[in-house]
Formats: structure tokens, sequence, C-alpha cells
């Protein structure tokens, strides 16, 4: 478990959201998931830069799917950008850090 990024679960990430001083970017996976895999090492990355300005945090949708229905993932990885509590944006599928870094710094 990375020490940047947040794992939550279905008890954990209604505070998560709600009570985050910084917008949370929430990222949508599963274990088996072949781009989620991918996609990992970019997100350690964006936490790691973007230290005190944005949390990154993982939901396993295999453990969670009730969250994950909540929010109508339909397809992983998805990610969820919130703010104050509120969805901002979303983004679905493999996506590059710079594209991802372009778009997350615009809703910051």
């Amino acid at each position: 478990m990375s020490e940047n990024i947040v794992h939550l679960t279905t008890a954990t990430f209604p505070d998560a959201i709600a009570k985050s001083s910084t917008p949370v970017l929430v990222d949508f996976w599963a274990p088996w998931c072949g781009p989620c895999k991918a996609i990992a090492p970019l997100l350690e990355e964006l936490a790691k830069d973007l230290a005190g300005k944005l949390t990154i945090t993982k939901v396993n949708v295999d453990d969670a799917g009730e969250i994950a229905a909540q929010y109508g993932i339909r397809a992983i990885p998805t990610m969820i950008l919130f703010k104050n509590g509120q969805v901002v944006d979303q983004y679905v599928g493999l996506i590059d850090k710079a594209t991802l870094r372009a778009k997350i710094g615009m809703k910051l």
C-alpha cells in the first residue's frame, strides 16, 4: 500500500470525501483490471507532485460495489474528482499523466 494514496472502504469513503480540506480524486479500480494496474504508478506520481493540494484515494469496486453503484461506475478505471464533497469531474479509462494533471489542475 502506498503512503501517498489512501485506500477507502465503504465505511471510510463518506468522511474521506466530505471532510477533506483538499479536493479528492477517487480511483475506482479492481485488482484484476490491467488498465487499473497501468495507471497506478501515474497516480502515485501525481500524489507526490500534488501533495497538500490534492488527496488521491482508491476504491476497490470488488470490495465496495455499493459505492461504485452509487456513482454509476460501469467501467474501470474511472476516476471521480470531488471538491467540497461534490463531484466536479469524472475521467474514464486509461489516461496519460499530462492530460490527467491538466484536467485536474483546471479544477483545483
